[in-house]
């Protein structure tokens, strides 16, 4: 059998296919030549394709949704209103809350005089002004002691369980059974006093066993995460698995609730002034205006139509927002 000639030495190394698989290769690895003069090509530019490629929170999630809903919006204004007339009334409201011409009692609206008179011959509208900074200061200070006491307590029994949860519950058991209104009248009857603090306390009392059940339901929902877990087997404390890992993500439903219930406060407190057990003359407050101008409202119901309209407002905003802030935080409609 005649021998096979070998290739001529060129086609082996610099010829043939061979060339033509490196060239290919070469082609493929090379970047993209830039035009004349641009010099190096630029790197990917960070936009919003980049920016969306990152996980994003609850958090951030829930405030881009309270951005884009027009009922958190207008709550918003409402809510932001009220507190700056609470902190300075003298920008709309130039009169005095205190001062009365019984001369022009039950008289209607006159010149700087928007609202009219009510019984006692005090303007309605500098009353009204002044009656936001009680309503707001009853609201958010019984609504921070609840959210405060509450939380805490529910926490503490839904991470450790045991004797101490059973305790709490029979103590909640015990508070949710006290009507409202009628622990108001024989609590507050007996307190002289003639400031808000009392009716703060108050709420307080009563209000913290709904926030503790919340907060006990979500502590022992999250603590049964595998990252929860994880972390207790790492060896982390009670503390720091309560602080830094269980209460950031238990804390949502909390905030919806002490949202909502915070209209409910100032309603409230509202109501126990026109029942004569809450604030009392000389303050100001807008259930006192309502009970003073309930007998009068044939005679004169501006005097009972706009501090009504203004607590109306006032609940129906917070309320608003509270349910705003639920929708925005529940992963369960996203």
């Amino acid at each position: 059998m005649p021998e096979q000639p070998f290739p001529p030495e060129g086609v082996i190394a610099g010829g043939g296919a061979m060339d033509l698989s490196a060239t290919e290769a070469g082609t493929v690895r090379r970047p993209p030549a830039a035009p004349d003069g641009a010099g190096e090509p630029a790197p990917p530019a960070a936009g919003p394709a980049a920016t969306a490629d990152r996980p994003r929170s609850l958090w951030s999630d829930a405030w881009r949704d309270l951005r884009r809903n027009p009922v958190f919006l207008a709550s918003a204004l409402v809510i932001l209103f009220l507190a700056v007339i609470s902190v300075w009334p003298s920008l709309i409201a130039s009169g005095s809350p205190l001062k009365c011409d019984l001369a022009r009692a039950q008289q209607g609206s006159a010149p700087g005089h928007p609202f009219g008179f009510d019984g006692q011959g005090c303007d309605v509208y500098t009353r009204t002004v002044y009656g936001a900074r009680t309503s707001v200061v009853v609201g958010v200070c019984a609504t921070l002691g609840v959210a405060l006491l509450g939380s805490v307590l529910g926490a503490l029994a839904g991470f450790f369980g045991g004797w101490w949860d059973g305790v709490l519950s029979r103590i909640t058991d015990v508070f949710f059974a006290i009507p409202v209104v009628l622990g108001g009248l024989v609590l507050l009857s007996v307190v002289t006093a003639n400031s808000v603090w009392p009716v703060v306390g108050f709420i307080v009392l009563l209000g913290w066993p709904q926030i503790s059940r919340i907060a006990r339901g979500s502590v022992i929902t999250v603590q049964q995460n595998d990252y929860v877990q994880a972390a207790r087997a790492l060896g982390a404390s009670p503390a720091r698995l309560l602080l830094r890992h269980i209460a950031p993500n238990a804390v949502a439903p909390v905030i919806v609730v002490a949202t909502i219930a915070l209209g409910t406060y100032i309603a409230l407190e509202a109501t126990l002034s026109y029942l004569g057990v809450g604030l009392k003359p000389p303050s100001v407050s807008w259930g006192i205006d309502i009970s003073a101008a309930s007998p009068y409202v044939r005679t004169a119901p501006h005097a009972l139509l706009w501090p009504s309209g203004a607590l109306a407002v006032t609940v129906l905003a917070f309320i608003m927002l509270g349910d705003a802030v639920r929708d925005a935080l529940d992963p369960k409609l996203r």
